[in-house]
């Protein structure tokens, strides 16, 4: 059974810091490219960031360019989201997905999504 579980999540204010990390288990995560993917309050679901299977190729929503950094360690079939400078444009909650396919890159269909972990961004 595949499994996502995020964490780090929570509030912080603006101009701070956050790392996201998602756990993964039930599948060969070193053969799936995977994202990171928000969802404002009110809003549709907007994909933050992509990284291929092996970490080498990644990829940025313009919103987040510059300031977030996605990578991963395959080892510990864990996938990460450094967040720095953040502005209160990015309280979502934050979900890691799944790629459907294995070794795919930029078609951006994804199977499996965690829970979600909040990000609130507020002085």
């Amino acid at each position: 059974e595949v499994q996502l579980v995020e964490s780090g999540g929570g509030l912080v204010q603006p101009g701070g810091s956050l790392r996201l990390s998602c756990a993964a288990s039930g599948f060969t995560f070193s053969t799936y490219a995977m994202s990171w993917v928000r969802q404002a309050p009110g809003k549709g679901l907007e994909r933050v960031s992509t990284i291929s299977n092996s970490g080498l190729r990644t990829n940025y929503a313009d919103s987040v360019k510059g300031r977030f950094t996605i990578s991963r360690d395959n080892r510990k079939n864990t996938l990460y989201l450094q967040m720095n400078t953040l502005t209160p444009k990015d309280t979502a909650v934050y979900y890691c997905a799944k790629y459907s396919n294995p070794y795919n890159y930029g078609t951006y269909e994804h199977d499996y999504w965690g829970q979600g972990t909040q990000v609130t961004v507020s002085s």
